[in-house]
């Protein structure tokens, strides 16, 4: 090896100390990859899960990554008195010339320290609507939904959005700390209909198609929840009655599986078109205007809408 460094010395005119860590270095990572992969390699073995292995995987590059800018930041820099003092002289041009970068850095600490989002959950930032598939040092990946699809399904586009925006945008967390959402279908009838036939129709077919929840779980549902102070006194079904303009608004509300939204909601809308349709008493409420016309008295000033 000395041999080798003297010839490269003599034939570059590098001083040997320069080889030295040039050989120090590529050893560091050699053996930092090493480990790496023994490790993932052990873990792979045991763990199955295709996302925890995409989750230690993700937590060994990170480690090792790390591990490599340590050593050799000590090694080319002659220790971490002269890190400090060469980062002190750089900071104020990095944090001019590089503030987009370093505030992903600092949004990518954020999230892996307080962990607003994870790889998996459903969420909302900004106008952008998807499921976290990839979390990376200067951004995160979004499988999105509905942009131009009306509801919660992939429109088969992925978004990378800068890890910055968790400090600059409103983030909404579709997981967090309650594993269900709150689904509410919304079923306008007419005045002259037999609004409590339909209410207890739809009260039927809502109990049927809500998430059903055993006593176990109600519990761990309200435990989860007051961890973040989220609390729900019910958690079964409930149906709502009010007037709007054109006629009586009945509105369902239930507890439904995050990836369920559209299926339930479709599983509903056909029971409740075929119960309704077979009922002569209740009609859908439209967009409509009563024309009144005869010798009984003048018509109305205004005509009357439903």
């Amino acid at each position: 090896m000395r041999k080798i460094i003297h010839w490269l010395e003599a034939t570059t005119g590098l001083t040997a100390e320069f080889y030295h860590d040039v050989f120090y270095s590529v050893a560091v990572l050699g053996m930092l990859w090493l480990v790496s992969r023994l490790l993932l390699w052990g873990i792979f073995r045991r763990e199955k899960d295709i996302r925890k292995q995409f989750q230690w995987r993700r937590f060994t590059d990170y480690v090792a990554t790390g591990l490599a800018i340590l050593i050799l930041s000590n090694v080319w820099f002659n220790g971490f008195e002269s890190i400090a003092t060469f980062m002190g002289l750089l900071s104020a041009g990095l944090v001019l010339a590089l503030r987009e970068p370093l505030l992903n850095m600092a949004g990518w600490l954020f999230i892996v320290w307080k962990r607003p989002l994870r790889i998996g959950d459903r969420i909302q930032i900004g106008e952008t609507i998807g499921d976290v598939i990839d979390i990376r040092l200067f951004q995160f990946t979004l499988n999105e939904i509905r942009g131009w699809v009306a509801a919660d399904q992939a429109t088969g586009r992925i978004v990378h959005v800068p890890n910055g925006q968790v400090f600059t945008v409103p983030l909404a967390n579709y997981n967090y700390g309650f594993p269900f959402v709150w689904q509410e279908v919304p079923v306008c009838i007419t005045f002259e209909s037999n609004w409590q036939k339909a209410k207890q129709i739809l009260e039927e077919v809502v109990a049927r198609h809500a998430e059903q929840l055993s006593d176990a779980a109600q519990q761990q549902v309200r435990r989860q929840s007051q961890r973040h102070l989220i609390f729900y006194e019910d958690l079964q079904p409930r149906l709502f009655t009010t007037v709007g303009e054109r006629g009586i608004l009945l509105t369902m509300r239930y507890l439904c599986g995050l990836m369920r939204r559209r299926q339930s909601a479709h599983l509903i809308w056909e029971e409740v078109l075929t119960q309704f349709l077979a009922a002569p008493d209740i009609q859908f409420a439209v967009p409509a205007t009563r024309f009144y016309k005869g010798t009984d008295g003048p018509p109305p000033e205004t005509p009357l809408s439903f």
